[in-house]
């Protein structure tokens, strides 16, 4: 493992050699960086089969995660491996006119920095796409995951200390929805269904999906969706716990799990998104 200034890099997988062409700004490849609360990982991605080209690398996100931090541990995910091209990147908060609207397991920092000026710059000027990490997991799950070929509404929900949220129509991605924080009777679904909540209150699965029915119920008459996609680290456990929901909607767990932001935040900036 090397050090940085910012963070503790630790690469997985085969290594650069194996990538081909890395600096290429080839239709077929594009990269992507998922900025989470505990991590800051990137990597390659063959934007025709949605899977990483070699490794995936990561580096620990700062603390404090403040802007020019967290900068820097991408601006290190990016030059390990030598990517001259454009970079998409997440972030967990909401996104609008490039500007960070809120922060969710970063510094409170981030709430009015201009994260385009911000990437481009420490990156060297080039292109950058940057959108909710929800947003880019719901694309990658639609495009290649869990949703893939399935027409008209799509929703991806990740059930974690909150509960996160994406929509995609046909393939077009609705973005910032924040469903998590919707009011369903008189409290915000993420405070009654997230998977926090059935933690602190020591819920079996029985009572838990109680709750999460009640909610995707309320999404249901507002949506009408075709599919659910769980995500969130309980969507690991997805046989424990669908068959009990009631819902007439199917809902499957999400397929790509720690490569759903990458690859979602590649295919954003290989189509030029902006939020």
């Amino acid at each position: 493992m090397t050090e940085s200034a910012s963070a503790t890099s630790a690469p997985e997988g085969s290594g650069t050699a194996d990538i081909p062409d890395t600096g290429s700004t080839s239709t077929h490849l594009a990269f992507g960086v998922d900025v989470g609360g505990s991590g800051i990982k990137g990597g390659v991605v063959d934007l025709d089969t949605g899977e990483l080209v070699g490794e995936r690398f990561k580096v620990l996100t700062p603390r404090p995660a403040t802007p020019d931090a967290v900068a820097g541990g991408v601006a290190e995910v990016v030059g390990h491996f030598g990517w001259t091209g454009p970079v998409g990147i997440t972030l967990p908060g909401v996104i609008t006119d490039g500007v960070m609207r809120t922060a969710a397991n970063v510094d409170k920092s981030w709430i009015g920095t201009d994260v385009y000026a911000l990437f481009s710059e420490r990156l060297g000027g080039r292109q950058v796409s940057v959108l909710n990490d929800a947003d880019a997991a719901g694309m990658a799950e639609d495009a290649h995951g869990a949703g893939r070929g399935v027409d008209g509404v799509v929703m991806l929900l990740t059930f974690g200390t909150g509960i996160g949220s994406a929509i995609l129509i046909n393939g077009t991605l609705v973005p910032n929805t924040e469903l998590g924080h919707m009011h369903i009777g008189k409290k915000e679904a993420e405070h009654q269904a997230s998977s926090r909540i059935k933690e602190e209150k020591g819920w079996s699965y029985e009572k838990w999906t109680e709750k999460v029915s009640e909610v995707l119920s309320t999404y249901e008459a507002l949506f009408w969706p075709k599919l659910f996609i769980a995500g969130g680290g309980i969507s690991r456990k997805s046989d424990k716990w669908i068959p009990l929901l009631t819902n007439s909607t199917p809902v499957v767990p999400a397929t790509l799990l720690n490569t759903a932001g990458i690859v979602g935040a590649a295919m954003a900036v290989s189509r030029g998104l902006k939020t």
